[in-house]
């Protein structure tokens, strides 16, 4: 799901635990971390866990399984291993034309900083050439697996290697669930993964993109400001790359809210509606998506909040840096992240080979909440861009 970037100054104080064994299979409590940062005190509370509204159409049983604590990778993997069967029914169109004979396979590495990392690939039918390696960020709370599933075959079947990870605390990779200490910290661990994958055999001599959508456009963008040389070209789909100055804290309390965010990094202290109605235009779809059940969709943590105000404003000043081939798709009547932003990145960008694509009436996941047939037409455009920037 896409980042809210409109911050509430309501706070309600709730500390959430590091990463650590689970507790207990079903929690009414959550108990939090005893121990403070280095150097600092312990503290003891006890917070109600918010209850999950039922999935339609599951049973009991799973949805008691949904409803537990996803704090930490183990009870996310056990989640999604138990939904898997179900996902796989849906009636959604990424889910219904994904294409057979595609070539999958799931991974779960360590990486240099101790952090086990899930990262999966997409390669073409055993007989196709394959053209190029497209590497894909996630948006924020999102995973890289359930509707990306269905986006990756697509592109594969048509000659690219997909590649796709889990950022640390998000999907099914180790971490704190939807906790960001660092955005730049986190661009380090996609840069290493990616570094990695690149390496292999099967994709060192292709050409190498980047596909960012929501947050995972600014993650995108940062990886490229990090290796601007590294890259063949960038797509962008719905990116979030700046904040609106209206929805931006003042000076004065940014700086408070990152002084807090030392003392209560994990906490829970911004309250979010629910986007699945911006996000989807497709009223059915919505629905589908609430069987991501790896997802997170609680409030947002502290410090994740103040990286993400952080990191769009180190984007924003950099802009004119973005030297590489550069795609970026954007519903038009997109409320979560403004097209209007994406045209701003449009003009900024310093490259000569830029592309920018509105699509009327469009909401925010043009890939996955759209009819069939805008999904379809986003997916042809990727490839088609993809086709027209690298050769066999």
């Amino acid at each position: 799901m896409a980042l809210s970037l409109r911050l509430h100054h309501r706070f309600v104080q709730r500390r959430q635990p590091s990463e650590k064994p689970q507790r207990s299979p079903i929690q009414r409590l959550r108990m939090p971390d005893l121990g403070g940062a280095k150097g600092g005190t312990a503290r003891r509370a006890l917070m109600p866990v918010a209850a999950r509204k039922a999935i339609e159409g599951v049973g009991e049983e799973l949805n008691s399984l949904a409803a537990q604590n996803k704090d930490f990778a183990p009870a996310r993997r056990q989640l999604r291993a138990a939904f898997l069967d179900v996902q796989q029914r849906l009636d959604h169109f990424l889910f219904k034309i994904a294409p057979k004979g595609i070539q999958t396979e799931e991974r779960y590495q360590v990486n240099s900083k101790g952090v086990e990392v899930f990262w999966k690939r997409w390669l073409p039918s055993p007989g196709v050439s394959t053209k190029a390696a497209l590497f894909f960020c996630h948006g924020y709370g999102d995973t890289c697996t359930f509707f990306f599933e269905g986006i990756a075959k697509m592109i594969a079947a048509s000659g690219y290697a997909v590649y796709a990870m889990d950022y640390p605390g998000f999907g099914l990779s180790q971490g704190l669930h939807g906790y960001i200490p660092s955005f730049d910290g986190m661009v380090d661990h996609v840069i290493e993964q990616y570094t990695h994958i690149r390496a292999m055999k099967e994709a060192r001599e292709l050409p190498h993109f980047l596909l960012g959508q929501s947050m995972g456009g600014a993650v995108a963008l940062k990886v490229h400001l990090k290796q601007p040389k590294e890259w063949d070209g960038v797509i962008l789909v719905a990116p979030m790359c700046k904040i609106a100055a209206d929805v931006t804290p003042p000076g004065p309390v940014l700086k408070a809210l990152t002084l807090m965010s030392y003392v209560l990094p994990e906490a829970k202290l911004f309250p979010q509606k629910d986007l699945g109605d911006l996000a989807f235009r497709d009223p059915m779809k919505r629905k589908v998506a609430e069987f991501n059940v790896i997802s997170y969709s609680d409030q947002m943590r502290l410090r994740t909040a103040v990286e993400l105000i952080k990191a769009t404003q180190d984007i924003e000043s950099q802009l004119e840096k973005v030297s590489s081939p550069l795609l970026i798709l954007h519903g038009a009547a997109d409320k979560v992240t403004d097209p209007n932003v994406s045209k701003f990145l449009y003009d900024k960008a310093s490259t000569e080979d830029k592309t920018l694509k509105l699509y009327e009436g469009g909401y925010h996941s043009i890939l996955e909440g759209e009819p069939g047939d805008r999904i379809e037409s986003v997916i042809n455009d990727i490839i088609s861009w993809l086709d027209s920037h690298c050769t066999l």
